[in-house]
């Protein structure tokens, strides 16, 4: 499992993310508790699990590590 804490103005989210057969899934801690999101990528899974945090969502990807990205 990869916990990422991504950043933005205001505050930060963790995200756990993790690949199982080929898919990905991302749960995003909010304040109504955990957001899923699925995809083929990570990256995919990733929005997915911010779409709660839709308005600041671009931030908080922007926030992703190099490395992260590489992932997604």
């Amino acid at each position: 499992m990869i916990v990422l804490r991504l950043t933005c103005s205001l505050f930060w989210v963790d995200v756990r993310l993790r690949e199982i057969n080929g898919r990905w899934i991302a749960s995003a801690d909010t304040p109504n508790g955990p957001s899923l999101g699925l995809g083929e990528r990570a990256i995919d899974a990733i929005t997915g699990a911010l779409e709660p945090f839709s308005s600041i969502a671009d931030e908080l990807i922007s926030s992703l590590p190099a490395w992260g990205l590489d992932q997604a």
